[in-house]
C-alpha cells in the first residue's frame, strides 16, 4: 500500500473515477450501531464531497448518532474507489445554492438537474446538502493488483 499526504497524488486518476462511475454505496451507522447501506450520487470539489439528499431521511437519523460514513464506488472492470468521511449539514443558503449549482453544472452522469426531485429549488424544505470531509480515500483497481501495483491511500496531512 502506497500512503500519500498530498491529494495532488491521487487527483486526477480519482477525478476519472468518481466523474465516470457517478454512483456509490454509502453506509451509515444506524441507531442500534448496525452498518446501513445505500446508493448516493457525490459530486466531490478536491477532497470534500457533497450529496444532495432528503433532509429529514432516514440516513439524517443515523447522521444525528454518528456521522461517520462509508462511501465505495465499484465498477466492472473492478476500479474502485474508498472514500471515508465525516458528514454534516450544510444548512447556509449560499453553499445550498453553490453546491446545487455545481450539481446541476457537471455533464451527466456525474451531474444532474436537482430540480427533477426538488421542485421548489434550492430552498425547500426538504432539500439537503451534505458535506463529507475525508479521513482516508484508497484507489484500488483489479488490473493493478494483478500488474503488481499497490493500492493508493490518501490521508489528510
Amino acid at each position: 500500500m502506497t500512503v500519500t499526504h498530498d491529494f495532488d497524488e491521487i487527483r486526477a486518476e480519482f477525478d476519472r473515477r468518481v466523474q465516470r462511475i457517478a454512483w456509490c454505496t454509502v453506509a451509515t451507522v444506524d441507531t442500534k450501531g448496525r452498518p446501513r447501506s445505500r446508493i448516493l450520487h457525490p459530486n466531490w470539489e478536491g477532497t470534500t464531497g457533497w450529496i444532495l439528499t432528503m433532509r429529514n431521511s432516514l440516513k439524517a437519523k443515523h447522521l444525528a448518532a454518528t456521522p461517520w460514513i462509508s462511501c465505495s464506488y465499484w465498477d466492472p472492470s473492478h476500479e474502485q474507489v474508498h472514500a471515508e468521511c465525516r458528514a454534516e449539514w450544510e444548512d447556509a443558503p449560499e453553499t445550498r445554492r453553490r453546491v446545487w449549482d455545481v450539481f446541476k453544472a457537471n455533464p451527466e452522469p456525474y451531474g444532474y438537474d436537482p430540480g427533477t426531485i426538488w421542485t421548489h429549488g434550492p430552498d425547500d424544505p426538504a432539500f439537503g446538502v451534505l458535506k463529507l470531509t475525508p479521513w482516508r480515500i484508497e484507489l484500488w483497481s483489479l488490473n493493478a493488483m494483478a500488474t503488481g501495483h499497490d493500492r493508493m491511500v490518501w490521508k489528510p496531512g
